[in-house]
């Protein structure tokens, strides 16, 4: 074998098994766990539409689509369940894949998103269900809830009557994958969208008791998330179609009335993103930072990256790059010993990852 023959082989060997088990960036490795694949289960088209959460005790759990039959959305498939996995050690290990919502063919259930109760300690998890057989493009909203973090759920519960409009019953609306927030003051947050008359945010008041719908919409805002910045006003940061950056929405008043402008900083090529806010210690202070992870492109789901703002989102970071290959939907989480957690699809949504590393790296050069 001639030797640039052997060197390009070599290379090339090397390069495969990189790409194949862990991206070498900056001072360190991210090692990718995959945990949702469906070339693993003939019977399962796909995995799709992250959610994780850190539980009260600090285990952490993720939740996805099941999608049975094909890839496609809820209107498409007959056939979607919503499974978990739980993590006890910050996500070194996990358990095995768990069904914890699983309907009767022709009806199912679709993009999870989780909010954390921090003074309860209960988790929410909401999903969008509707019933292909029945009411075919007709969106409901249900709830279930886990009170011993993420082991077992309760049964559903639909509260689309209480977070939106009799009116809006054969619209294409939807709450938002990902996860919600709880502010500093107990409300629990979360975003919905109604395709026709913009973006809603709901909530609860009681802990989940029951559910408040503020009726001021906000546009353009596609699939959105909801942080609140350091002087209790809230943002909402949206998907926008066909535009190449994000939109955000902020309110000084609770979400009765709301400014809205366009984030250039923050370019996106049409696809969901998660955003969480992250109070840390540096030189005895607290300080307030935001956590921004998306696929940083204009046109193509690709380049997964976290940004950073300590300005509550005035100004922004270059950013991480977390993969540089296909990339799409992503959930944050701050993890029990500090780190950042990070679930989402890569690999034109084969591969379902969580990754994590130090606020420390993240917040270097």
């Amino acid at each position: 074998m001639k030797l640039t023959t052997f060197l390009f082989f070599a290379v090339f060997q090397f390069i495969v098994h990189a790409q194949n088990e862990n991206y070498k960036i900056a001072d360190g490795i991210i090692e990718y766990h995959d945990l949702f694949n469906a070339s693993n289960n003939s019977e399962i088209s796909c995995y799709r539409i992250p959610s994780i959460i850190t539980a009260k005790n600090g285990d952490l759990v993720v939740a996805i689509d099941e999608r049975v039959p094909s890839c496609g959305d809820l209107k498409w498939s007959k056939d979607i369940n919503i499974v978990i996995r739980r993590s006890t050690d910050n996500g070194k290990t996990w358990s095995s894949i768990e069904k914890i919502v699983d309907f009767p063919e022709g009806q199912s259930a679709s993009d999870p998103s989780m909010i954390l109760d921090k003074i309860t300690g209960e988790i929410f998890l909401f999903y969008n269900f509707m019933d292909l057989d029945k009411e075919l493009n007709v969106y409901y909203f249900h709830v279930i809830k886990s009170n011993d973090n993420g082991k077992t759920w309760s049964q559903p519960e639909d509260i689309t009557s209480q977070i939106s409009k009799p009116e809006w019953h054969n619209d294409f609306k939807f709450i938002t994958s990902g996860r919600g927030i709880q502010t500093e003051n107990g409300i629990l947050l979360h975003c919905l969208v109604n395709l026709e008359s913009g973006m809603h945010v709901f909530g609860s008041k009681d802990h989940g008791k029951s559910w408040f719908f503020i009726d001021h919409p906000l546009a353009p805002a596609d699939e959105s998330k909801i942080v609140e910045l350091s002087d209790n006003s809230l943002m909402v940061n949206s998907r926008t179609n066909n535009k190449g950056n994000r939109y955000v929405h902020t309110s000084n008043d609770a979400g009765n009335t709301w400014i809205t402008t366009s984030e250039t900083e923050l370019i996106d090529p049409s696809c969901n993103a998660s955003i969480i806010s992250h109070k840390f210690i540096e030189d005895g202070v607290e300080k307030n930072v935001l956590l921004f992870a998306n696929a940083n492109s204009t046109t193509k789901r690709e380049n997964m990256t976290i940004k950073l703002s300590y300005d509550d989102g005035e100004t922004w970071s270059k950013g991480k790059t977390i993969y540089p290959g296909s990339s799409a939907y992503s959930s944050l989480t701050i993890l029990k010993n500090g780190d950042i957690g990070l679930f989402f699809e890569k690999e034109d949504y084969k591969e379902n990852v969580f990754v994590s590393f130090s606020f420390n790296w993240l917040n270097s050069n």
